[in-house]
């Protein structure tokens, strides 16, 4: 991929900002909806997936609502909500759907370079969350999506599953851990890379690294006049394109300020940074086969619920804690301190200011997690690792994330974990803000992009024939038909080898 070159086309169907798994994932989507289409992609950096997508930044958890315990949030009446759960677990089948056609279709050589089988499991300890999560389990395996998930209060059976989390535990302490055996972990960087490596050997393609987007107008015909400044000559150029996403992650919110749609106004960004440990010994490593999700500290962001991490990474395995939470103004890992301020609006500033006031508790949070000495860090790890050593483990920097400040009639504002897609009136502007779980959900986010803003195009027979072709449970349920939902899943299981191994079936069974 060259870093430096002139703009081809100066009048493309479609620009893509940001060079993520979401830019990837619409142009993709969109070249196979419409081969004729000109797209044009432009990324500020010097690579694709630098940010959030990129392996290290993003937890890779093929986020399903298996283990994730900030999906299923408990009631005042002691009852576990798992309708947010659902929508997740629904959205990362049809993801597994499209990446399962990407793979038949010989897009991706093999899956192997970015999914693999890794059991998701939640664990627990204490009376109060053991019933948590029990009644979690519950009402979870009432529905079929979570068909298969294991429970279990019984520490040798779940020493069997994750030895590391057991070991040197005290065998008085209540503890309970579910499992899914359906669980994966996804590169989604390098899943990204290769959309976009076969998206460029595609007529009227082209991705621009090293560019950035520096203005917008609307034109009256609708179309949007950008102005890009190519940052290896310094040199500005214009292009004229009828629809435009923006997908830069924490810089998208920046870009929506400066497109000045009405639809975008009020929206504000709030940064949280994060950090990881690494375990550097390969003994370890091995003895942990299993991605092990716990409950978030009170007033922490949902981001920050911890996690003990099985990962793969460009073949090599590896095993991460956290993430450890932490507040910086800026809104990429390489942005500037400025992005904060920069982005207050007279729009946007009660928003802001109510959800600044609403969350006190998480800024304070924030704060001490920044002051976390490597001792303090240890005593969060030996939760979930009681026997854990300091020298073991390596501190890495991990992605940055924006969670999401919108208006709110009743409170001012108030500060959103998860996506919000924001379109122009007349489609021909969509901006993705926030974080979790978007990277997992992708294809179900861009399909419900591409029915805002080409909604006429999604009503004729050739574009539902071809949906149908890329994810074939198109137009269905996969939540409500159990049936579908059971057949959709054997076959991406197969597509994309995702079975457990011989010797895995054996060890737990």
């Amino acid at each position: 991929m060259s870093t430096i070159k002139s703009i081809k086309s100066i009048t493309p169907d479609v620009v893509l900002i940001g060079a993520g798994i979401m830019s990837a994932t619409l142009g993709i989507l969109l070249k196979k909806l419409n081969p004729a289409f000109t797209i044009s992609i432009f990324e500020r950096l010097d690579r694709v997936t630098a940010e959030s997508s990129d392996a290290w930044n993003n937890a890779g958890t093929g986020h399903s609502a298996f283990c994730e315990l900030n999906y299923t949030p408990q009631k005042a009446d002691g009852s576990v909500e798992i309708t947010k759960a659902i929508k997740i677990a629904e959205s990362f089948e049809v993801s597994k759907e499209f990446w399962a056609y990407l793979v038949e279709n010989k897009i991706i050589e093999s899956p192997e370079e970015f999914i693999r089988h890794i059991p998701h499991m939640s664990f627990v300890w204490g009376n109060e969350n053991v019933d948590y999560l029990k009644k979690r389990y519950e009402a979870l395996t009432a529905h079929h999506l979570f068909e298969g998930m294991k429970y279990s209060e019984d520490n040798a059976e779940i020493e069997s599953w994750v030895p590391l989390i057991m070991d040197g535990r005290d065998p008085n302490e209540a503890v309970a851990a579910t499992r899914m055996e359906l669980g994966t972990d996804v590169n989604f960087g390098a899943l990204t890379r290769t959309i976009f490596d076969y998206l460029e050997k595609q007529e009227g393609v082209n991705l621009y690294l090293n560019h950035e987007v520096e203005d917008f107008k609307h034109e009256s015909d609708g179309s949007w006049t950008i102005a890009i400044k190519n940052l290896g000559t310094r040199k500005s150029q214009k292009v004229r394109t009828p629809f435009v996403f923006i997908g830069a992650g924490g810089g998208s919110l920046p870009l929506l300020e400066k497109s000045g749609i009405p639809e975008g106004k009020g929206f504000g960004g709030f940064p949280v940074s994060g950090q990881w440990l690494v375990c550097n010994k390969p003994e370890i490593v091995e003895r942990h086969q299993a991605k092990v999700y716990g409950k978030a500290a009170v007033g922490s962001p949902p981001m920050s619920v911890p996690h003990l991490d099985t990962r793969v990474i460009d073949g090599k395995k590896a095993l991460l804690f956290g993430p450890y939470a932490g507040f910086s103004t800026k809104f990429l890992k390489n942005g500037s301190y400025l992005d904060l301020p920069r982005s207050i609006k007279l729009n946007n500033i009660k928003p802001m200011l109510a959800a600044g006031i609403h969350n006190i508790p998480l800024t304070k949070y924030l704060i001490d997690q920044v002051r976390q000495s490597p001792e303090d860090r240890l005593a969060a790890l030996k939760d979930y690792m009681p026997e854990a050593r300091l020298e073991d483990w390596d501190l890495e920097k991990a992605g940055q994330r924006v969670q999401v400040i919108k208006k709110d009639k009743k409170e001012g504002g108030v500060l959103e974990f998860g996506t919000e897609m924001v379109t122009a009136s007349d489609g021909s502007l969509a901006a993705l803000l926030g974080a979790s779980p978007g990277a997992s959900t992708s294809v179900s986010i861009m399909l419900d992009l591409i029915h805002r803003c080409y909604a006429k195009e999604t009503q004729s027979a050739e574009w539902k024939q071809q949906l149908k072709k890329l994810i074939p449970s198109f137009g269905t349920s996969l939540a409500k038909d159990a049936k579908l939902a059971a057949k959709t899943r054997a076959w991406t299981t197969e597509v994309l080898k995702l079975s457990a191994s011989k010797k895995e079936e054996e060890i737990h069974a």
